[in-house]
């Protein structure tokens, strides 16, 4: 792979680097937001009604369980106090809701009615115009925490942020704060367990007076309308504190109840007030200061982001999801039909035209120190089982190693080397084409070696004269490494479904440089090999798919290939694609307002799939990540697993497509934890980059001499195809 040429005074920039730092901002946000969003959910520490707790003897506990449901605990000794007769405070917890609490209000305003509404902060934030209108109607606020956490079961700090973010939170809505407090998953007072009693000493260390309850009608469980207005009506007079929901689940009961009980209790000459009221008290709400109001608006503002943002992760994971089976699903029909007619012998309609005889061809091979495998290279190519006149052009492009020398020193028939200046491997091929003696030219890399057959296998489709191009078979050599079977996975996968559905298609994106057929004339009226991109097989592609050339895909062909040994040296492999295709597509952006599908097929399925798809990757780690931690694990589990069992399925057809052991598929499964990652790491950077206006240098993968074994792949197949299905998802 040759380089373009530099100079000293005119060195390309450096790759741009400041735009990790703006992605690990948008990675950072993202994970506040989620974890904002499993906080308010109540995903994170979600608690459960606490079971029954073994209390030790305490002659003050004793105290509160017979008191009454308010308690004052800031003094030295606890206090309580209850309601006087015929008086009634309903108090609603888990709200607001925008269903149940207007209805709640309704009912309230047409009896005249006043309540104590112990407010969730969260939902506090979400709904804030409900906490407006609570204050608005006289009605009064309590804290309920912010998540709904039972405060009897987390730690100190947590308490204290559950209530002050509450607190900010009814800052930001209403501008007041509140002085009562209810915690989750309390009741009445002769219920209050040990730990349940150390979290409300807490409470009042913050300044909170304890608001329990006489009558807790349960309505949560829905027992039904009648039995909640049963027990919510004080006996013989009484006056008491009533808990009901206005939140957290079908509240139908509920609403249905409240009138039932303002109806009845009216009658019999009860009043319905605050419980500050109930008990002669100054207003619980007290006004909050400049700062808690902007914060609470930061906060409330912040929430409903985190959420939105959260939905929207959800449906791009379903998107994501959905374009990744449908694609598996769809190219592997498609391949299947490619089967079946390439077993039949037909291509299109009829059967494919055949040559009178072996034509002439010349094969162009590019190199730029290359001298660790040009040598297996050129002897693959002598060693032809073809029959027809051939003709080896080994372009030198200004080599500093033994590259040239090498190639001679073979002297083999039929194989001449061209040496010129460094000018990049476009350069490299134009001078082949330029010098090439027949009509039928084969590409191929110097680092790839052709089986004995391939030749024949790729003319033979050039016997079509609507035949352009033709795209072998690369498969990947040194595969022994984890790295070398993860390609080996990508690449058959890639070829036997992409490349088999592109020719159906007739949308073939990339005739890849290891190996590759073409017309001479096609080429030369395209004015050569373009040195517009990084990506020159995709866009020589392009080129001929535009002019109305078909370009089909040979599986037969095939050609032994090496791949990069380490994730740096794959990187700038995958990095030079990738950024070369967005050239490529850009390039050719035109094509999709022209006649024929290319345009709108390859261009639409670069964009969507090699693009859009590698981009939104992210996300279905980053939601796996969060539902794994925050949430249960198993449905994650599950799902990735059955990705993982599609994958291995369509891996498994592709794989007997090509003749290959199935076996190379337990590597599967480990190559979503890095592999995949990387991939779509190249696709940021390389987005970024074009993005940024950097025109990116190119990038030479280190050769290892894989092939100068005699016992190369020809001899004892390895397998898989190198049109290394990069992040462009094409070469």
């Amino acid at each position: 792979m040759s380089p373009p040429p530099t100079h000293p005074a005119a060195r390309p920039p450096a790759d741009p680097k400041g735009h990790w730092f703006p992605l690990a901002v948008c990675l950072l946000l993202a994970a506040i937001a989620l974890v904002l969003n499993g906080y308010v959910t109540n995903v994170v520490g979600e608690t459960h009604t606490p079971p029954p707790s073994a209390d030790q003897p305490s002659p003050e506990l004793d105290k509160v369980r017979a008191g009454g449901p308010v308690l004052n605990i800031t003094g030295g000794e606890p206090a309580s106090a209850r309601l006087p007769s015929k008086t009634i405070a309903l108090t609603f917890d888990d709200g607001p809701d925008p269903t149940w609490t207007p209805q709640v209000l309704d009912t309230l305003k047409k009896y005249g009615a006043k309540a104590t509404f112990f407010t969730v902060g969260s939902k506090v934030a979400k709904y804030p115009e409900l906490a407006r209108r609570i204050v608005a109607e006289g009605h009064e606020l309590g804290n309920h925490t912010y998540s709904h956490a039972d405060l009897a079961a987390v730690p100190g700090w947590r308490l204290k942020l559950e209530l002050s973010l509450t607190q900010r939170a009814l800052a930001g809505a209403t501008g007041l704060h509140t002085t009562l407090a209810r915690p989750p998953y309390s009741s009445t007072p002769d219920a209050i367990t040990g730990p349940q009693w150390a979290s409300m000493k807490e409470l009042a260390a913050e300044g909170y007076l304890v608001t329990l309850t006489d009558l807790d009608t349960k309505d949560w469980s829905r027992p039904g309308t009648a039995k909640i207005v049963t027990s919510s009506l004080p006996a013989r007079g009484r006056g008491a504190i009533v808990m009901m929901h206005d939140s957290g689940g079908d509240r139908r009961q509920t609403v249905e109840a409240v009138e039932a009980v303002l109806r009845e209790l009216t009658g019999k000459g009860y009043r319905a007030v605050t419980v500050t009221k109930a008990l002669g008290m100054p207003s619980a709400h007290q006004r909050a200061d400049g700062a808690d109001r902007f914060i609470g608006s930061a906060l409330s503002l912040a929430q409903r982001a985190s959420e939105t943002f959260t939905g929207a992760l959800s449906w791009v994971l379903f998107a994501a999801g959905a374009l990744t089976l449908g694609r598996l699903g769809f190219f592997a029909v498609l391949a299947w039909v490619h089967a079946a007619r390439t077993r039949g012998g037909k291509r299109r309609k009829g059967r494919a035209p055949v040559w009178p005889a072996p034509p002439p061809v010349t094969v162009i091979v590019p190199a730029y120190n290359e001298a660790a495998g040009i040598q297996a290279t050129v002897r693959s190519l002598v060693a032809t089982t073809y029959q027809g006149e051939l003709e080896i052009l080994v372009v030198d492009d200004g080599s500093t190693d033994d590259t040239a020398q090498l190639a001679a020193a073979l002297g083999l028939p039929g194989v001449r080397v061209i040496r010129r200046p460094n000018g990049g491997k476009p350069a490299a091929l134009n001078t082949g084409i330029a010098q090439a003696a027949h009509e039928l030219l084969i590409m191929v890399d110097g680092d790839t070696v052709f089986e004995p057959a391939t030749i024949g296998h790729l003319l033979r489709q050039l016997a079509d004269p609507a035949v352009g191009a033709v795209s072998g078979n690369t498969k990947v050599g040194n595969r022994r490494g984890m790295i070398g079977r993860w390609q080996h996975i990508e690449y058959v996968i890639g070829f036997n479904l992409d490349r088999r559905a592109f020719e159906l298609l007739d949308c073939m994106a990339t005739v890849p440089g290891a190996i590759g057929a073409f017309r001479r004339s096609a080429l030369v009226a395209l004015g050569g090999v373009s040195t517009d991109t990084l990506a020159e097989d995709t866009d020589l592609t392009m080129a001929l798919c535009r002019a109305g050339w078909r370009v089909v895909y040979e599986e037969k062909a095939l050609a032994w290939t090496e791949a990069p040994t380490s994730l740096g040296q794959l990187w700038k492999q995958r990095y030079r694609w990738c950024y070369g295709t967005l050239q490529a597509m850009w390039k050719h952006r035109r094509a999709i307002r022209e006649r024929g599908p290319f345009g709108r097929r390859c261009l639409g399925y670069l964009a969507l799939f090699q693009v859009l798809l590698p981009l939104l990757a992210p996300v279905v780690d980053l939601m796996a990540i969060y539902s794994t931690v925050l949430g249960d694990p198993l449905p994650v589990v599950a799902v990735w697993a059955g990705f993982v069992a599609v994958q291995a399925l369509t891996g498994w057809y592709a794989l007997r497509l090509d003749a290959e052991r199935a076996s190379a598929l337990w590597v599967l499964p480990l190559q979503q934890f890095v592999y995949r990652q990387l991939m779509y790491l190249v696709v940021i950077q390389s987005l970024a980059t074009a993005l940024l206006g950097v025109r990116l240098r190119w990038h030479t993968v280190r050769r290892e001499g894989t092939f100068n074994d005699p016992a190369h792949p020809a001899e004892q197949p390895p397998p898989t195809p190198a049109l290394a299905h990069a992040p462009d998802g094409t070469h």
